[in-house]
């Protein structure tokens, strides 16, 4: 008597991945690896990628929120270009970096002048803070910021907002790769009052600047523009007290907050 067809065996689910095993096969430390999973670092894309590959997921499932476009089309240039820096040299005139900014100063500056409906300040917020992940992944940019002084004395959401946000940048100063600079009140005129920029160095040494308005930002790569730019922050930067002077003086003004 022939014997009864068995069902096919159902294949076997793939080989898990340890910490070791994961960081070798994305070409990074374990440590690394670990920090993605303990602290909630986002890596850099192409490490998102590979790892994506490595556990037969999609990068969405993953990390979706560096997937969910909230932001604004024009912006989305920057946007990659920003995530892809190695270097991001910033100098603000009149708000804090949009990169350092707490929640609640971020929603007081994109609330505060009535000029966003408020049935889209939350999209902008989060696309504003999903963006602070590019200083929190394992392979973050050398962040420099310049700032006015004037932008510390600048009660933006109230007495309680600006203490937390002051002393928030000074935790963040603690991080190796940031670095803030204040253009103290009693310089007179200087390159920064034109307006505020970013210049972004990328891998493959391209630069490119970021210049804001009150439509929407533009992204320059001409290349008489860059050397404009840069030579503008050459001004600022040479306008500055030092790193620690800064620390200093932003937590003297934080606790001018309380």
């Amino acid at each position: 008597m022939a014997r009864p067809a068995q069902p096919d065996p159902e294949p076997e689910p793939e080989p898990g991945h340890t910490t070791e095993s994961l960081a070798e096969t994305v070409g990074v430390d374990p440590k690394t690896v670990a920090r993605w999973l303990t602290e909630g670092r986002i890596p850099h894309p192409r490490h998102r990628l590979a790892a994506a590959e490595a556990l037969h997921k999609d990068v969405s499932d993953i990390w979706p929120d560096t997937s969910r476009r909230r932001d604004p089309i024009w912006f989305r240039p920057w946007q990659e270009i920003e995530r892809e820096a190695v270097s991001l040299r910033w100098f603000e005139s009149t708000v804090l970096p949009g990169l350092l900014q707490t929640e609640a100063y971020a929603r007081a500056v994109l609330g505060g002048a009535g000029l966003i409906p408020r049935t889209e300040i939350e999209r902008h917020l989060s696309v504003r803070l999903n963006r602070q992940g590019v200083l929190k992944r394992d392979d973050p940019p050398q962040f420099t910021a310049v700032i006015d002084e004037a932008i510390l004395h600048r009660p933006v959401g109230g007495r309680a907002t600006m203490r937390e946000q002051l002393l928030a940048v000074v935790t963040a100063c603690a991080e190796p790769h940031i670095r803030v600079h204040v253009v103290p009140n009693s310089v007179g005129a200087y390159a920064g009052l034109n307006g505020p920029f970013v210049i972004a160095h990328s891998h493959d040494h391209r630069v490119a600047d970021y210049l804001d308005n009150q439509l929407q930002g533009q992204v320059v790569s001409d290349p008489d523009d860059i050397a404009t730019i840069m030579a503008a922050w050459e001004n600022v930067r040479g306008e500055a007290l030092s790193h620690r002077q800064s620390v200093d003086l932003i937590t003297e003004v934080a606790e001018s907050w309380s």
